[in-house]
């Protein structure tokens, strides 16, 4: 369980951290040229700015849990990206009515997983040792 744990951190870190810098440094750019974000209210660049800002942040947290994946340590990391992923989920499951049907599929099942594979991962603390 210790692996899953573990890679499930490391992939969420670097996704963020990813996601993180180009909200934070092309935030223009990440609105322009990312599927479906055009769907929701218009470019704000404080909003993405500090959006990425917070992703970065949380790609540290999710990086020092995967360096030292303690119970502890691990589970507060994966809890704070669930509560981010969770209320993420739910606002774009409940807005895909904005777009292409295809589009829709694929971003109701990116945002499901960015929810489940984390929460999974959470239970998964649990029985770390």
């Amino acid at each position: 369980m210790r692996t899953y744990v573990r890679a499930v951190l490391v992939i969420f870190a670097a996704l963020q951290l990813f996601l993180g810098a180009w909200l934070t440094f092309l935030p223009k750019s990440f609105y322009d040229n990312v599927p479906t974000v055009d769907w929701d209210p218009p470019f704000s660049e404080h909003a993405f700015r500090d959006f990425g800002s917070a992703s970065l942040g949380l790609a540290i947290v999710l990086a020092a849990a995967a360096i030292r994946p303690e119970r502890y340590l691990a589970g507060v990391a994966l809890l704070a990206y669930v509560a981010f992923a969770l209320p993420h989920m739910i606002f774009h499951l409940s807005h895909l009515q904005h777009g292409e049907v295809g589009w829709s599929i694929v971003l109701g099942t990116v945002v499901t997983l960015m929810f489940v594979v984390p929460a999974s991962a959470l239970l998964g603390v649990r029985k770390m040792t």
